[in-house]
This record gives structure tokens, C-alpha cells and sequence, in this order.
């Protein structure tokens, strides 16, 4: 059987967005791909990769992507990360089955180690909850 493709979406795909693709490759990763991609992609924050490190969930060969990459193809799943007030990362128009808009905090706004981890444990939280709801199908 062919693995869903989830692709994360984050503004600067430099935290939130890594995150949930680690974290889904590590929770799920025999049954998903993840992939993740910014508006406007800069570069992966230490923060974050010590984040999934001190969560013992690999961030090796994590890098930020731009949204264009990502646009002609399909997916299965696109989980948006940002805050409400976020416009610009909302516009998805690729093709995909679900889409969810999930509003995680930007972490680079404190810019803390607890920032990150804070927005790690959500994310993960509710990738246990969507993962769990799926299974039910």
C-alpha cells in the first residue's frame, strides 16, 4: 500500500512546519511521507532542531523549502501551521483531500528553547489526535 503524502505549511518553514515533518516521519513514518514548505522559506532555527533532538526525533536532512516547489503536486493531507492572523500562509491551491489550518503560535516570537518545545507538544498532540482519528477509517 502507498504511504499518504502530508505536506506542512508555515510562513518561513524554518520551525513549525520542520517540526511537524520530523514529528509525523517519527510517529507515522511507515504509513506517511512528510514534507514541509514556506511562503517565504528562510532557514531551519536551531531552536527548533534542538527542540526535536530534546525529544529524541530525528532532524537530520530537514531544510526549508518554498511553497512553489510543492504546488503541482498532490497530496493526501496539507496541515497549515501558523497564527490566525497569518493571511499569506493560508493560500493553498495545490490539490489535496484535507486541508486544516492548525494555529500554533510562531515560536520565533520569544524565541526561547521553552517557545520551541511548547510548539513542539502541541503539534505533536495534535498530529496523536488526527492520527488517531484516521485510524478509526
Amino acid at each position: 500500500m502507498s504511504k499518504q503524502r502530508v505536506l506542512f505549511l508555515c510562513n518561513a518553514n524554518s520551525a513549525r512546519s520542520l517540526m511537524g515533518e520530523a514529528l509525523l516521519r517519527n510517529m507515522a513514518g511507515d504509513e506517511f511521507d512528510a514534507f514541509s514548505a514556506g511562503v517565504a522559506p528562510d532557514a531551519p532555527q536551531q531552536h527548533a532542531l534542538d527542540a526535536l533532538a530534546r525529544a529524541g526525533v530525528d532532524n537530520s536532512g530537514l531544510a526549508s523549502e518554498s511553497i512553489e516547489r510543492y504546488r503541482s503536486q498532490s497530496f493526501d493531507a496539507v496541515i497549515v501551521l501558523c497564527q490566525k492572523a497569518q493571511q499569506q500562509c493560508r493560500q493553498w491551491d495545490g490539490q489535496t483531500d484535507e486541508l486544516m489550518f492548525w494555529d500554533i503560535e510562531d515560536p520565533r516570537n520569544q524565541d526561547t528553547a521553552v517557545s520551541y518545545g511548547r510548539a513542539l507538544n502541541e503539534i505533536r498532540t495534535r498530529l496523536q489526535l488526527w492520527l488517531a482519528a484516521r485510524s478509526h477509517h
